[in-house]
């Protein structure tokens, strides 16, 4: 079988990106190589050199390009209150709304059995080690809406009231089904300022 040509490697990769399907991918390949090869030549350096550098934030474990983010060594955050989120866009979604002034964890993810994501691979010790560091007392489940975000943050909530930590969850503002990164600032800020105890 031959090898796949350049323009096909291209457009192979692009279509890793989410809702990118094969027509997109060749539209935003073709454009990259007719009109814009020096923005295709940063977009290049850029993932290159994110991926060489960025790494999982010791504390939080969202991206830094450091041992410790920026969030988790700011001094001026509320180091009593653990906000959970499935992933990076989720925690930019609430620093947003700038009604949110504690620090963070992030799974990379939820619960998904058929895809074989369980505790082990999000990391349920690690977090569970970070919320019984001896500063925190409360946690805040900001995961999703959706079956997997429900089940994430019941599973989490049992783990976590089981060690006597106050646990509580986003309010309902949050549409059912719906995820955080495509969620309006003013929506999220209402489920926060009306989270639950669980």
């Amino acid at each position: 079988m031959p090898e796949p040509s350049s323009l096909d490697s291209l457009i192979a990769a692009l279509r890793c990106l989410p809702s990118v399907g094969p027509r997109s991918a060749q539209r935003m390949a073709w454009h990259l190589l007719q009109r814009d090869r020096a923005g295709a030549s940063k977009l290049a350096e850029a993932i290159t050199r994110s991926l060489a550098v960025l790494r999982h934030c010791a504390k939080c474990n969202g991206f830094s390009e450091n041992e410790v983010c920026t969030l988790c060594a700011n001094p001026r955050r509320d180091n009593k209150t653990l906000c959970v989120v499935e992933t990076p866009a989720d925690l930019a979604m609430i620093e947003q709304t700038h009604s949110y002034s504690g620090l963070y964890y992030v799974l990379m993810g939820h619960l998904s059995p058929l895809d074989g994501i369980g505790p082990r691979e999000l990391e349920f010790d690690r977090l569970l080690a970070r919320a019984n560091d001896g500063a925190v007392t409360e946690v805040i489940l900001a995961t999703n809406f959706t079956n997997e975000g429900e089940i994430t943050a019941h599973a989490l909530a049992t783990l976590l009231a089981a060690r006597g930590i106050a646990v509580s969850r986003l309010s309902r503002g949050v549409p059912v089904g719906g995820e955080l990164e495509y969620t309006g600032i003013g929506t999220i800020a209402q489920a926060l300022a009306e989270r639950r105890t669980v």
